[in-house]
């Protein structure tokens, strides 16, 4: 059997911006759910501004990275998540969406990608925001989106154990 995966969840973003938010809310719900149901060995949470060079620290040298960060679309429809996987090629924007931050994750992928200091494998999941304005607390169907959005990092989470251990 191989050894356990490391694993890090990164929620990017600024607690005190309203829906820019919801990275950090997630990881907090994943926090509060592994008391009672433990994520796989190997794995961190970690919160984030987004800054690029944070964002590659935390996830050099793991199998997995998931990222949750906010985004924006036009057009736009707040809470809805889109679900992004690197595949070895450049990033793209195809979704429509961008971060919620002046630099963007895609520029974080790609100097981390001229470094060859990106994770095995990166998933990051994007929530369209409704107010990113000064203030605390998720906009209503931003908060609808953080309990469903981590019961499916949790599954691939334990989907990645799984395929860890077939190695």
């Amino acid at each position: 059997m191989g050894s356990a995966a490391r694993i890090t969840v990164i929620g990017v973003g600024n607690e005190y911006r309203r829906d820019d938010g919801v990275g950090w809310a997630v990881v907090t719900r994943l926090m509060a759910d592994a008391r009672h149901r433990p994520l796989p060995g190997g794995t961190a949470l970690r919160v984030c501004d987004g800054d690029p060079a944070r964002l590659i620290a935390l996830w050099e040298g793991t199998d997995l990275a998931v990222v949750v960060d906010a985004a924006h679309a036009h057009p736009g429809r707040p809470g809805r998540v889109h679900r992004l996987e690197l595949d070895g090629g450049p990033w793209s924007r195809t979704s429509g969406t961008t971060s919620s931050h002046g630099l963007g994750l895609g520029e974080a992928v790609e100097l981390a990608r001229a470094l060859d200091r990106l994770p095995g494998r990166l998933v990051v999941y994007a929530v369209e925001g409704a107010d990113t304005g000064p203030g605390t607390g998720l906009s209503e169907p931003v908060a609808a989106a953080v309990d469903p959005l981590a019961r499916r990092i949790r599954s691939d989470l334990a989907w990645c154990r799984q395929d860890t251990a077939t190695r």
